[in-house]
């Protein structure tokens, strides 16, 4: 099917969905999860195809497991929609009703945006979640999933539109491109007449080509350099407990964390332990000069490198990280400031104080005390499944949830007001 031809059905499906009540998304968004469940064999078996050509190119482990769905994960997109399903309905919300003193009532109700454009990577659960929470708020969504898992997007989006049929509501609410040419991603970009947004999804290059080349507006959706810093004041073991968590856990994610900072005066007691638990997975330190003097011989030298400039802006998405020593809290927010990408920044600390500052001084989409990255997700913030986490400041910020998929439209009641 032709782009334009793609477009003009999404715009026509977004009219139809903005009129449809909240109990009839609901409904609808239940069969949805009902219906991927119910597949889970025919999703895993297209998931296959996909897993074996990456394997066939060389992807790495992280990728792959970015890329691999199994029946547990499944039953977490389905999951993810029934939460959605049972979320309030933003759409027809009225805020800020004020009466001026000509006596017009003005206020605010949310709509809206009409036709959402999803370009991503390798990431087949996006395919459910970007369907679930523009559906939910009334809007038709156009998906342009990466050449890598096109095969589990094609499943999916089968299985989707199945489930929409049978609730005798349109199919074109929910449209995947096929052609996986990057010629066509660029055209898809210039689509001016038919996407009302379009928000990008995955690595670096992926989100700064569609920034700069794209005619339709974008939210940008950013990467996860992401920090973990131990302070002086600080429980060793949770801050072990909480890093373990934050980078072993799952290394594709952009929650992830890809540097460890550590204040000097705790390094001497917690840079060995803490050596030993990554070390234990697997994960290759890149280390500043003092940490390496503290860190000293190893069992694993191939793991144990001198850190470069880069080391300290990237985001590895591997099972490498950054270890930086610093001499107090001032010169650790100074540090992540300058080289984190504003998603996810956690400070480990018994000091009230240094916890307040950090959280004050941060500039982060999300800020951490004692806890993982890792919760930086939609889910685990309760807006069921998120259509990205937003490292910019306008519009959107953090886990995307429903209100993010919205405008508004001001309203005006009179009784034969004009102006003079």
């Amino acid at each position: 099917m032709k782009l334009e031809e793609i477009g003009k059905k999404a715009k026509v499906a977004s009219i139809v969905l903005s009129k449809l009540g909240a109990e009839e998304k609901s409904k609808a968004l239940i069969a949805c999860s009902e219906a991927l469940v119910g597949a889970v064999s025919e999703i895993l078996a297209a998931n296959e195809k996909d897993l074996a050509n990456g394997k066939e190119k060389g992807m790495t482990e992280a990728l792959l497991d970015r890329l691999a769905l199994n029946s547990e994960r499944i039953e977490g997109i389905a999951e993810g929609l029934r939460q959605v399903a049972e979320l309030e309905d933003p759409i027809g919300e009225i805020e800020e009703m004020k009466k001026r003193p000509n006596g017009l009532l003005i206020g605010k109700k949310r709509v809206p945006l009409g036709v959402v454009g999803m370009i991503y990577e390798a990431r087949p659960n996006v395919t459910a979640d970007a369907f679930g929470l523009c559906f939910k708020t009334g809007n038709a969504v156009i998906l342009k999933g990466g050449s890598d898992a096109i095969e589990s997007n094609k499943a999916i989006v089968k299985v989707l539109k199945g489930a929409l049929n049978k609730c005798a509501i349109t199919e074109d609410a929910l449209q995947l491109i096929e052609d996986t040419d990057r010629g066509t991603t660029k055209e898809f970009m210039r689509m001016t007449d038919y996407l009302d947004v379009l928000i990008p999804r995955g690595g670096a290059g992926l989100i700064k080509s569609v920034v700069e080349e794209s005619k339709v507006p974008v939210i940008e959706t950013g990467t996860g350099n992401c920090h973990v810093y131990v302070d002086s004041e600080v429980d060793v073991d949770m801050a072990v407990k909480i890093i373990e968590n934050a980078k072993t856990q799952r290394l594709g994610t952009c929650n992830t964390c890809e540097s460890l900072v550590v204040h000097e005066d705790i390094a001497e007691e917690a840079l060995p332990k803490i050596t030993e638990m990554l070390l234990s997975h697997g994960v290759e330190m890149r280390c500043d000069d003092e940490s390496l003097k503290i860190i000293g011989e190893t069992a694993q030298p191939n793991l144990i490198k001198k850190a470069t400039y880069e080391d300290w802006g990237t985001e590895y998405l591997d099972k490498i990280i950054s270890v930086k020593i610093v001499g107090g809290i001032e010169e650790a927010i100074k540090h992540i400031n300058e080289f984190n990408t504003g998603h996810s920044e956690a400070i480990v600390t018994e000091n009230y104080e240094n916890s307040m500052k950090f959280l004050n001084e941060i500039d982060a989409a999300a800020v951490y005390v004692n806890a993982s990255t890792r919760f930086t997700d939609g889910f685990e913030f309760g807006f069921g499944a998120e259509i990205g986490i937003s490292t910019q400041k306008i519009h959107a910020r953090g886990p995307m949830g429903l209100k993010a998929l919205t405008s508004y439209k001001y309203i005006i009641f009179g009784d034969g007001q004009i102006r003079a």
